[in-house]
């Protein structure tokens, strides 16, 4: 007979989003009970994991795809990240330093660098700007065997690389240093979720457990769990898998990211200094949509086709976006990029921005290596969300897919959801103490 047990508030998902969310309820409210159910039987093992994701702590300093007002914003949140990691000493365990940089390649790009460091140098005083000459010192490899004009703006000597699977595990263990009733409950699949009174019951193959409020952070398959409750049935996802290669030479020391092309964020090329292969440079990431909820899972075909529920809304966004040639161009290229035989010699021409002498037997396709993106198609306005969406029911239950910041903003995330879970169950949260603890005072100026 399965067991029922009571808390106060569920999370289900352990990625990075639901376990800062744990780690927030119990350090800084009144909240006295949470249960985190994961799937798997260990913490972030889809896009958290060290090799699921770019690795970047993203401040909106080299991101050419933020706005100014977009880039504060993100500046604050990820300085939350690296004042946990101080705050518990993950220095160089969680967290890492390498200079990172916006590149410029041609006249037009590196006249554009040149106003966009103008531009956002007051918001990132730190930040330097670097002429070809500078960036040949800098990173040789940058301009070996290159003709065309380059520069780049970035920084040295700060905090911009996160082991996101092992952030997550820690914050798993420092709530439960709360003592309070923490549970992390793994191998726990949800497979339903329904309202009973004024608790909602979540069922498990292995349990049946009772919430006051619950907060969904499950990537692709929140959508899922949302649809099948009657929630958010106006928003569509459409999932989006990311490769990566390697470059069998470490021909990088610094995170160099590429100009962003306005129609398709997100999506251009950069090279990163893998954290977790530490001897490795690894180039992407590739875009490709995927008929599955998870990366490198086996999932039923039938809950893609639920999550994206295609309709003549969902059609008219592919129409729109299939009829702009450099999507389609952009959609064709990605697709021959995992395409064993040829994909090598087609990858490396992108890689060539950066690396300019890199040829095809230099780079190894990364097996099992990145993540998946769940974009939301909204149909009401029939357009691809790029950003963080989030179906708040203003009636004790919550469902976040959270896309590219979502990790670099996942305590300020997880403080929104806390606030909402402790207005709505009359508890207090501690803002002045999370501000106290993990907001950089230095930013609030900027945001």
């Amino acid at each position: 007979m399965k067991k029922e047990i009571f808390y106060e508030v569920a999370v289900i998902g352990g990625g990075i989003s639901g376990t800062s969310l744990l780690y927030t309820l119990s350090n800084y409210s009144n909240i006295n009970s949470v249960v985190l159910l994961e799937k798997y039987d260990d913490i972030a093992t889809l896009n958290s994991n060290g090799l699921g994701n770019s690795q970047t702590l993203h401040c909106g300093d080299i991101e050419t795809n933020y706005t100014l007002e977009k880039a504060a914003k993100v500046k604050k949140t990820a300085s939350m990240v690296e004042n946990y990691t101080k705050m518990y000493g993950y220095e160089d365990k969680h967290i890492f330093k390498f200079t990172k940089m916006a590149l410029g390649v041609g006249d037009e790009e590196v006249n554009y660098i040149k106003k966009r460091f103008e531009s956002f140098k007051e918001l990132y005083p730190y930040m330097e700007f670097w002429d070809k000459k500078a960036l040949g010192e800098l990173e040789p490899m940058l301009t070996y065997g290159r003709k065309e004009n380059i520069a780049a703006m970035g920084v040295k000597d700060r905090y911009t690389a996160v082991n996101f699977g092992e952030l997550s595990k820690s914050f798993v263990e420092n709530a439960k240093d709360s003592g309070k009733k923490i549970s992390v409950c793994l191998n726990e699949e949800v497979y339903h979720i329904e309202k009973k009174g004024t608790k909602f019951l979540i069922s498990t193959m292995k349990d049946r457990y009772f919430a006051d409020y619950v907060i969904v952070n499950a990537g692709a398959h929140s959508l899922l769990l949302a649809h099948k409750m009657g929630y958010g049935l106006n928003y569509s996802c459409l999932p989006i898998g990311g490769s990566f290669y390697y470059t069998k030479e470490r021909v990088l020391n610094s995170k160099v990211y590429t100009v962003q092309n306005p129609k398709l964020p997100f999506a251009a090329i950069h090279g990163d200094p893998d954290i977790v292969m530490n001897s490795k440079v690894r180039f992407g990431p590739t875009a490709l949509a995927l008929p599955k909820l998870e990366r490198y899972h086996g999932s039923h075909f039938i809950e893609f086709l639920n999550s994206l529920s295609p309709d003549e809304d969902v059609l008219k966004v592919f129409y729109d976006l299939l009829k702009d040639k450099d999507i389609r161009d952009y959609i064709l290229k990605n697709f021959m990029y995992e395409i064993p035989g040829v994909r090598k010699s087609l990858f490396a021409k992108e890689v060539r921005k950066i690396i300019p002498a890199i040829e095809a037997d230099d780079l190894i396709y990364a097996e099992g290596v990145g993540g998946l993106r769940p974009q939301v198609i909204d149909k009401k306005s029939q357009k691809l969300l790029l950003g963080e969406a989030k179906i708040d029911t203003n009636e004790g239950i919550v469902f976040n897919m959270t896309p590219s910041p979502g990790a670099t903003s996942c305590l300020d995330n997880a403080r929104k959801d806390a606030l909402l879970a402790c207005k709505f169950l009359d508890k207090r949260f501690d803002l002045k103490k999370f501000e106290a603890d993990l907001v950089d005072q230095k930013e609030e100026a900027f945001a």
